[in-house]
């Protein structure tokens, strides 16, 4: 569920202003405002500018040692820049530096002339290329992010090229967590503040024009998990860096509260078995949930639980049976990642799960409202055999019987 936030006086909002928060791990987006707005990206542009080589680095197009020549254009970019001559040339790796440290507008222009000839015909390959990725409210005028009222962008959009930068090129994102780079005698350090104030930080970009105020995308990792945040239109480069982590501190909490409140856990050792009467409560939100053990209890049936529901024939054996049977695969405290859960098992178990109904039910627990993960419209033979391979996964699961406003649940041997 999409974190509400009431901007407090004194951050960052302004005629531009825009920001998401997204979990990279999950695509769920944890904040949002305005983040389908078209705005202006400014230097966030030099993005796609590096998209665009790492994707014709490993294309053989180009080579990090390959050096390229600085055009009399190049060399006459405004700052921010690396002060490149015309005739010069420079290295591959030294351009991609001085892009993502510096965010030198000459460097940009070196490679885009270089991949496409001309700026102009490198900016129509940028915006090919962004549609490609989802990105539909963007269009790219230029390679550095310079002023052009036709150069438009989203948070949104630029958190998906964030994602597909980090996913698509690993192998390359590690220039984005470079604080400095000594070129011609002089230190550049990078404008990301982020990489050496807030925990986890590990890049991506910043950006400044006046009319599109101080942006910034950061990409943060604790723990295993990484989310991606936006901020766009902020008054000020400290402003927006302290909305960011604002942002993202909010974020964190959410997933952290998230796993602190899942309630799978290992089958009990004791085969159990436990009724009770039916209390299908509607609502969006859930308060935390006492700790348990969600396979050693039943919970309350939904009104709807005992209709058969599509079933995918896939040729499977028991793909021909339908029936009210449920593989439950957790209860947590929203509904959310419990969708979730239930997909991700659908997906480890494709030839018997994938084409159920996926069921999430809010039902009363004993300190809130619980949130069942469930596959249904199952017969019994493909139920026990679904969650027999899910625990050989290390999913834990529980077989669900419901009838008649009670149910009774069993561990993956049949035992009730």
């Amino acid at each position: 569920m999409a974190m509400v936030l009431a901007l407090a006086p004194g951050s960052p909002a302004r005629a531009g202003y825009a920001s998401v928060v997204v979990d990279a791990g999950t695509g769920e987006v944890l904040h949002a405002a305005n983040s389908r707005a078209r705005v202006y990206p400014a230097s966030l542009t030099k993005m796609m500018t590096l998209y665009m080589t790492f994707q014709a680095l490993d294309r053989g197009r180009l080579n990090l040692g390959e050096r390229l020549y600085v055009s009399k254009r190049a060399a006459g970019m405004t700052p921010t820049k690396l002060g490149l001559r015309a005739g010069q040339t420079i290295s591959v790796r030294d351009a991609v530096l001085g892009v993502v440290t510096k965010s030198a507008n000459d460097a940009a222009v070196v490679l885009a002339e270089a991949l496409a000839r001309s700026e102009f015909r490198f900016a129509v390959k940028m915006t090919e290329k962004a549609h490609q990725l989802g990105m539909n409210r963007t269009r790219f005028r230029n390679a550095s992010g310079l002023p052009n009222k036709h150069q438009l962008t989203t948070a949104r959009d630029m958190a998906r090229l964030a994602d597909a930068l980090i996913d698509t090129f690993p192998h390359y994102y590690a220039f984005f967590q470079r604080q400095r780079f000594r070129y011609d005698g002089d230190i550049h350090h990078n404008h990301n503040n982020l990489l050496d104030s807030y925990a986890g930080t590990d890049g991506l970009k910043t950006g400044y024009t006046r009319d599109a105020g101080f942006n910034l995308v950061a990409s943060v990792k604790r723990h295993g998990h990484r989310l991606i945040g936006v901020v766009m239109g902020g008054q000020s480069e400290r402003s927006r860096d302290r909305h960011m982590m604002t942002l993202l501190d909010r974020a964190f909490a959410e997933v952290r509260e998230r796993r602190t409140v899942e309630l799978v856990g290992p089958p009990s050792e004791k085969p159990s078995r436990s009724l009770r009467v039916a209390d299908a409560t509607g609502g969006e939100d859930a308060a935390p949930t006492s700790q348990g053990d969600a396979n050693a209890r039943a919970l309350p049936t939904p009104p709807d639980a005992g209709r058969p529901a599509a079933v995918k024939r896939d040729g499977d054996a028991f793909a021909h049976q339908p029936g009210n049977w449920a593989v439950q695969v957790g209860a947590y405290s929203r509904a959310q990642p419990a969708r979730l859960a239930a997909m991700r098992a659908a997906e480890k178990v494709p030839n018997l799960l994938t084409g159920t109904d996926v069921a999430v039910t809010r039902v009363k627990g004993t300190s809130g409202g619980i949130y069942r993960a469930r596959l249904r419209g199952l017969a019994q033979p493909r139920a026990m055999q679904a969650c027999r391979l899910l625990e050989a996964v290390g999913r834990s699961c529980l077989v669900i019987k419901p009838g008649g406003g009670v149910e009774v649940a069993f561990q993956a041997n049949g035992n009730g």
